[in-house]
């Protein structure tokens, strides 16, 4: 076999490897669009029909948002009870709709202990994240109802006095990030989504 033929099976064989993947992207981007990583065959059986605040239950009584989406480039609301430091510290967190659990786990650093929710209205897919959480009551790929206790507010592993940090993302499954940042694609105002839907 010469060289020119070696040389031109390379090339057809990368050329191929090249048209497969692109089918394959064009193809994932088509048919999840919302989707940024694969999550593990987690479907969300149950629709929400509304949303509701994680903390004092239905309308967060007895909490007050202390950083909300946008300040300092913060991407989630952090909620605390009213009688500040760490009087809220084990209270209950609920999730904020029906949907199936992500995942459930402690990412250490600044994040602690967090819960990923996975939630479905009008056939579109939000996430809901709660951290810095004390206690995990939830597990992996375990369906959930609106208002369900899925753990405590905590302080991420002595980290911060305690509060709960809420993000809600219309990308699905995106890397944990910072908690800030000027870029909030991806990232939901969560005390303004809540309202509105």
């Amino acid at each position: 076999m010469s060289k020119i033929n070696i040389v031109l099976i390379l090339v057809a064989f990368l050329f191929i490897n090249c048209k497969k993947q692109q089918e394959k992207d064009a193809v994932l981007i088509e048919t999840t669009e919302q989707q940024v990583t694969e999550i593990p065959s987690l479907t969300v059986t149950v629709e929400t029909k509304d949303f509701i605040f994680p903390v004092g239950k239905p309308d967060a009584k007895g909490y007050y948002n202390a950083q909300g989406f946008g300040k300092n480039n913060h991407l989630g609301d952090d909620w605390n009870g009213t009688g500040g430091g760490n009087t809220d510290l084990g209270d209950s967190v609920f999730t904020i709709g029906n949907g199936v659990v992500i995942s459930a786990e402690n990412l250490g650093g600044g994040w602690g202990n967090v819960v990923r929710i996975l939630h479905k209205q009008n056939d579109v897919l939000y996430e809901s994240i709660y951290a810095h959480l004390d206690t995990i009551l939830v597990t992996e790929g375990q369906e959930v109802n609106q208002g369900v206790k899925i753990g405590t507010i905590g302080t991420a592993n002595g980290s911060y006095l305690a509060h709960l940090h809420l993000e809600i993302r219309d990308k699905i499954n995106m890397d944990i990030g910072g908690g800030y940042s000027e870029d909030t694609d991806g990232y939901l105002d969560p005390t303004l989504f809540i309202k509105t839907h």
